[in-house]
């Protein structure tokens, strides 16, 4: 009997930390295959096999993959794992809304178990899940919680993606999978996360090569399969970036807006000083795929007596006169520390109408999961803490 040519690659170094697969790319899965000597004539069969597995079945070992032999499991397993990052901590808000802080890689040479949050959003027909796609922020948008701590790194592509796969093996979204019994999840014939927004931690577009990546995951028809109009990416408004973020991905795209003049969104947004409203619009205008069919998400927190006048909703219409748009009016989520209020319902009820009446769909979102400072712009992981406390003890 011939021994497959992959069993004649070196062996691991020994106490070497196994690297796992779960997020990985495809050209990152046939790299993996290279590494342990699989036949070139192969390398693409193998990837396929490895990608339904990982993506379509969601499995978390390699001896699940049932039409793949014994002995290429095992030589698998003796470099890789299939291990998802940890959760550190799962809160279930009373409207059902779910928030997990998930510890990343330990080994990962710029931090040792950085963390991230991620939120998940159900819905009578559909399931959303908010993203991080950076450890902190580096923007310091003065009404978000996450802009109070600092940038620590970007997230990798595959760390991006393992979010979804976490949340998935959660909420029993892969074959076989049981929803929990804990707070509602879609059931029937809906997918428990049907919808991904890049809204969570981090400005995306300052992570453009990972996000990119990731996205390129999410949507391919033979994995995760989530269509492009179904995720969506939301920038503070990182101008340059924007043609390249719908050329190469086809995203759908929200601006975290929150101002209608350049002084107070200087204050509210303090990227606005680098790329200024008017530089952003344009962009918006030109953005690829923008259409009726495919409008820009324009965010609008309301901040009592900052940005909620009848002036300035009737100035928001001026100037997104030509982009196609729809405004998302989103009560100001409170957080410890901030000195901002949430506007009363009156006055975003006023606003609201103004936008509608001049021919935009200006939804106010309902508040989901504020108990557990799971809302819009209230998320934060506790890096920072366990920095702090890990300084302490080296330097008892």
């Amino acid at each position: 009997m011939n021994t497959p040519a992959f069993l004649d690659s070196p062996s691991p170094v020994a106490d070497a930390p196994l690297r796992s697969l779960a997020g990985a790319t495809r050209a990152e899965l046939a790299a993996a295959l290279i590494e342990i000597g699989a036949p070139e004539r192969e390398i693409r069969m193998r990837t396929a096999q490895l990608w339904h597995w990982i993506y379509h079945q969601g499995v978390a070992s390699f001896d699940d993959m049932l039409n793949v032999s014994k002995v290429f499991r095992g030589r698998l397993k003796e470099r890789f794992t299939l291990a998802r990052p940890q959760i550190v901590a799962e809160q279930v808000s009373s409207d059902g809304t779910r928030k997990w802080l998930i510890r990343l890689d330990p080994t990962h040479a710029k931090d040792r178990g950085a963390e991230v949050e991620c939120v998940y959003i159900p819905e009578e027909d559909r399931g959303t899940l908010c993203v991080s796609s950076q450890v902190g922020c580096t923007l310091t948008c003065a009404f978000c919680h996450t802009g109070t701590q600092k940038l620590v790194r970007n997230l990798t592509a595959q760390e991006i993606i393992t979010q979804v796969l976490i949340a998935r093996d959660r909420l029993g979204d892969f074959p076989g999978g049981a929803r929990p019994a804990d707070g509602f999840v879609p059931g029937g014939e809906y997918r428990a996360v049907s919808n991904v927004v890049f809204m969570g931690m981090g400005e995306p577009l300052y992570n453009f090569d990972n996000v990119r990546d990731a996205l390129g995951v999410l949507s391919d028809g033979d994995g995760l399969s989530l269509s492009k109009r179904r995720i969506t990416v939301s920038t503070a408004g990182v101008v340059p970036r924007l043609n390249d973020l719908g050329a190469e991905t086809g995203a759908m795209l929200a601006i975290s807006l929150h101002a209608v003049r350049d002084e107070l969104r200087d204050r509210l947004v303090p990227l606005n000083k680098k790329y200024p409203i008017a530089e952003l619009l344009q962009a918006c205008r030109t953005y690829p795929g923008a259409s009726n069919a495919r409008r820009i998400t324009f965010e609008y927190v309301m901040l009592k007596g900052i940005n909620d006048s009848p002036a300035e909703a009737r100035e928001l219409v001026r100037l997104l006169k030509g982009v196609p748009a729809k405004i998302n009016l989103i009560p100001f989520n409170p957080w410890p520390g901030t000195v901002f209020e949430c506007s009363d319902d009156a006055t975003i009820g006023a606003f609201s109408d103004i936008v509608f009446n001049a021919g935009y769909a200006s939804p106010v979102r309902t508040p989901r999961g504020r108990d557990i400072l799971a809302a819009c712009g209230q998320l934060k992981s506790e890096t920072e803490k366990l920095r702090a406390r890990a300084l302490l003890a080296a330097g008892a």
